[in-house]
């Protein structure tokens, strides 16, 4: 395993929230960066997010460095190849293990055999993610807290065999990007998920019921226990589609106190994902 003084370069496989976000953060830490994803498009729209998150914080003098700057150390990339020379690989695709072992397995391939692989996976199990490949010692959970830019937790998840090593470079590299961390072992949904599903899913399950109205929901549960944002507004910001898929997740391994809200499921039927799409328990412009 290589040692955090000896990572110069930083493969990010997927350039959509999540993986940009991780992007932009390793950019602004002085990595070089390459953002890799299946098609141009997904890249692109990467670097739209980069820019105009970037834009926001320089207005907001939040940045030691200029803009063009930080944006410089991005590369983008379709071809996950082009990830050959990353000192350190985090994944930040589709929450579903079949694809994310596929892809564990191409990195494995790809990638020099120290090069530690994390997961940002929020729900799925690490040591299941690890066995895709032959360094399953060098597999962590890296789960970074959305928007990237902003939110300073990472949760370091460890899995079956996950060497202490992997486990303190995950802490240390994490730390070097301005966060904060925790560990969590390799169950369910971790310390985060395992804790919020249930808080969203029933604060969503009272509103439907008529307990309140949305607005008085959230701001119920921002006066009364001091958190920044009410369940119905979180959901919104996290995306009602992760949400769902997140407590699906749990509720298949851990039964039905996890089970999803039945307006949930209606939301994401209907398309009104929350912030993202402009529509979910609130409207955005």
């Amino acid at each position: 395993m290589r040692e955090l003084s000896a990572v110069e370069t930083v493969g990010v496989v997927g350039a959509g929230t999540m993986g940009n976000g991780i992007a932009q953060v390793a950019a602004t830490a002085g990595y070089d960066v390459v953002m890799r994803d299946i098609e141009p498009e997904y890249v692109e729209n990467g670097f739209d997010s980069i820019e105009s998150s970037l834009s926001r914080l320089d207005e907001k003098d939040a940045l030691e460095e200029d803009p063009e700057t930080i944006r410089g150390r991005i590369a983008g990339t379709t071809d996950l190849s082009d990830l050959a020379d990353a000192d350190v690989v985090v994944e930040a695709a589709l929450e579903d293990m079949e694809v994310k072992q596929d892809i564990f397995g191409d990195l494995e391939e790809a990638t020099d055999d120290d090069v530690v692989l994390a997961t940002n996976t929020s729900t799925l199990s690490i040591t299941t993610i690890a066995s895709a490949t032959d360094r399953e010692d060098l597999v962590v959970g890296l789960h970074f807290m959305n928007p990237v830019p902003i939110m300073e937790g990472v949760e370091i998840v460890t899995g079956e065999k996950t060497a202490d090593g992997t486990a303190d470079f995950a802490h240390a590299f994490a730390e070097d990007l301005g966060k904060e961390t925790w560990e969590s072992d390799d169950k369910p949904g971790f310390v985060t998920n395992r804790v919020l599903m249930p808080w969203i899913n029933e604060g969503i399950r009272a509103f439907d019921e008529g307990v309140a109205t949305k607005e008085d929901m959230d701001k119920g549960m921002k006066l009364g226990t001091n958190v920044p944002m009410g369940p119905l507004e979180l959901a919104d910001h996290i995306g009602l589609d992760i949400c769902l898929d997140a407590s699906e997740t749990l509720h298949e391994e851990l039964g039905d106190r996890y089970k999803p809200a039945y307006l949930l499921k209606r939301k994401v039927d209907a398309g009104d994902l929350g912030k993202k799409t402009g529509k979910g328990f609130y409207e955005y412009e």
